[in-house]
């Protein structure tokens, strides 16, 4: 808003002077005596007209001079106004990087959750141990055709956790013959569970259910690991395969090659043998192998509502200081749970003795193994003339030798073998009424020599095919030619 010009007083009275001038004069130009006044009044309208000239100047400076703070405060004006849009920019801005900084603080601590968790995520699967085996297998006995069987006879998973670099977690889980429900044959178990501790520079421990470390198969049942279809006799029949306890146990290695193993763990449970069958307890030898009838087969726990009354222990050895060759054996030893109530106490020791020699080509072992329980004929007396009585000793042996043929790429490999072996699930009796032996007429004899050759055709060191053929000696029906795949990862 423009501010009105006011114009100053002695201006003012000099106009009005100047206007009465201009109507006097006239007049009195015909007046002599006013000649004085008029040239009075002259130099003053002359002064009035000087300080009305200098007055105009003056205002002129002064509108200008508004002109000119018209025109500066106009511009002020525009200033602020650029100074409050670059002020409400500014915050404008300044509130855009606050979003943005937030943002990009939540999508980093975002992404460092998500790097943790992945990172948790990685640790924990690289912590993990899995591994597994399994095998199928054809049976044909030669004289009972109508007993050829196809079993696929275990799979076996196994799951394992590295807590730290001296604690572990193993475990495996077997499912055999296929199927397991109350009308099948199958059955689930849990082959293995316990924690692995490392002590010290060769010193470990063990605790939970373990296998024993008894022989060179129990510990190394893989099908890839053993030459024929299925498992030896003397590693099924007199140490029992897989045979596993309940327990504690410490072993280590030393410099010299010699390892060692102690142990204490439950004991064997004698009650559960079964004296009076209705029927032979088994009529193949595939039966013979997968129906528990021999002594430990029968009556070891494996951890299932063990009975933790009687405890055993073992001991266990094995040098391997000469490259390619194992020797070692275990005893294994203890009170047992007693096959029948009010007839004393029992025990049960098993000892075995075992080699195998890997000289170039050649792969060669050999097992002996005694199995001894203690008071059977207290047991026996109680069921005389029974069809299964409880022996006071089983023994067996073999001798295996097997020769790495033919070698191709990638671990493909043909290994011929051949192994004879003796086994006797009652070497000696106690308590047997007079007249009656171990085994009723048409039952098959609990003993018998068997001599197998066949071949393992490796497709690589995981996959196995295997081809055999068993002559019984004793029990010549069991004859019978086998065939088998196995695999381990």
């Amino acid at each position: 808003m423009k501010t009105p010009l006011r114009l100053p007083r002695k201006l003012i009275s000099a106009l009005a002077l100047a206007g009465l001038a201009s109507h006097v004069l006239p007049a009195a130009a015909a007046d002599p005596g006013a000649s004085a006044t008029i040239k009075r009044l002259q130099a003053q309208n002359d002064a009035l007209a000087k300080t009305l000239a200098d007055v105009q100047a003056q205002l002129q400076s002064l509108q200008r001079t508004v002109g000119d703070m018209q025109q500066k405060s106009a511009a002020l004006g525009k200033q602020q106004e650029t100074q409050a849009a670059q002020v409400r920019q500014t915050a404008e801005a300044q509130q855009k990087v606050e979003a943005d900084v937030a943002a990009a603080s939540q999508n980093a601590s975002q992404a460092v959750q998500q790097v943790a968790a992945q990172s948790a995520k990685s640790e924990t699967w690289d912590k993990l141990l899995l591994w597994g085996y399994g095998e199928i297998y054809y049976a044909h006995p030669v004289h009972q055709a109508n007993q050829t069987t196809l079993d696929l006879a275990r799979g076996v998973f196994g799951i394992g956790y590295q807590f730290d670099d001296k604690t572990r977690f193993n475990s495996e889980y077997e499912v055999e013959h296929a199927v397991a429900s109350a009308d099948d044959p199958g059955e689930i178990e849990v082959e293995q569970l316990y924690v692995e501790r490392q002590l010290g520079q060769g010193l470990n421990a063990r605790a939970g259910v373990f296998l024993i470390p008894a022989g060179l198969i129990n510990e190394n049942h893989e099908p890839t690991a053993f030459y024929g279809v299925q498992r030896n006799f003397v590693e099924t029949l007199i140490i029992p395969s897989t045979w596993r306890e309940g327990g504690l146990s410490l072993f280590g290695t030393t410099d010299s090659g010699l390892d060692w193993n102690v142990g204490l763990t439950t004991g064997v449970d004698l009650s559960k043998w079964d004296f009076a069958p209705e029927t032979a307890t088994y009529a193949s030898a595939l039966q013979l192998i997968a129906g528990d009838v021999a002594p430990l087969q029968a009556t070891h726990q494996e951890g299932a509502f063990a009975n933790a009354q009687h405890l055993s222990g073992y001991v266990g050895l094995n040098y391997r200081g000469v490259p390619g060759l194992t020797i070692g054996g275990l005893f294994f030893g203890g009170g047992a749970t007693p096959a029948q109530p009010g007839i004393g106490s029992q025990s049960v020791m098993l000892g075995e003795a075992h080699v195998r020699y890997q000289p170039g080509k050649w792969d060669l072992s050999a097992v002996y193994a005694q199995g001894n329980i203690s008071n059977t004929g207290a047991a026996n007396r109680l069921f005389p003339g029974t069809a299964n009585p409880l022996p006071a000793r089983f023994d067996g042996w073999y001798a295996q030798a097997a020769y790495n043929l033919w070698q191709g790429q990638g671990g493909m490999r043909l290994a011929p073998f051949a192994r004879y072996e003796r086994y006797d699930m009652g070497a000696s009796y106690e308590g047997l009424a007079p007249g009656f032996g171990a085994s009723p007429a048409g039952f098959p004899v609990p003993h018998d020599q068997v001599a197998t050759i066949g071949t393992n055709f490796y497709l690589n060191p995981n996959v196995v095919l295997k081809l055999d053929y068993q002559h019984f000696r004793d029990n010549s029906d069991f004859t019978r030619v086998d065939l088998g795949l196995g695999l381990s990862f």
